[in-house]
């Protein structure tokens, strides 16, 4: 800790400081929360996608076998029959934190001749857009998840900053700023009357 100067100038100084830590604080404390809240709904999120993938994933696997078979997986001239063509998002922003918001998948789709096809292909297509769909949002959910829970991080500690050490700091300052002041003046009194004594004496 730096010296303290044992002056008026700092205690007003400390005072101001102390006015700001406190004015600040609640600030901090509301967007803490705010934060937790969202962390909480984003991971309640995070499960339910998990899940839903999990569900598909298996849903899926009886076709994977097929599906690998290049002649089912893609057209007569070799395209693959199902890609994914763009991942549409935005950006929110929660307490202050910019974070992804998933808006869903563009998919692109080839053109297979209906007669050389499977007739499972459709539904297995309709399958994976749902599967890659939902990964593709835990994706994004994640990011979300990864930056409010950084945040929540920063403003935690500086909640603890705040709380635990500059405010109980700052007081300790200024109460000590305050006593040495105070035996200053009362030091400056008797210091008059002892002098006022002496001139009373001398008089005499």
């Amino acid at each position: 800790m730096a010296k303290i100067r044992l002056t008026k100038t700092e205690l007003k100084k400390k005072k101001d400081e102390l006015k700001m830590f406190q004015r600040y604080l609640p600030t901090l404390q509301l967007k803490k929360q705010q934060l937790q809240l969202e962390v909480r709904s984003v991971q309640t999120r995070l499960a339910q996608l998990e899940a839903a993938c999990a569900t598909l994933e298996k849903e899926y696997e009886p076709w994977v076998a097929v599906f690998s078979e290049q002649q089912k997986a893609r057209t007569s001239n070799g395209a693959p029959l199902l890609k994914i063509s763009a991942i549409k998002t935005d950006t929110g922003n929660i307490a202050g934190v910019s974070i992804p918001v998933f808006q869903g998948v563009e998919f692109e789709k080839s053109q297979y001749d209906l007669f050389i096809t499977p007739p499972w292909v459709d539904r297995a297509l309709n399958l994976l857009e749902r599967l890659l769909s939902a990964r593709m949002e835990l994706e994004v959910v994640t990011k979300q998840r990864d930056l409010l829970a950084h945040e929540l991080r920063i403003t935690t500690q500086r909640v603890n900053l705040f709380e635990k050490v500059k405010i109980p700091e700052t007081i300790a300052i200024i109460r000590k700023i305050r006593i040495y002041l105070g035996d200053q003046q009362t030091a400056q009194v008797v210091r008059g009357k002892i002098a006022k004594r002496k001139v009373e004496g001398e008089e005499r």
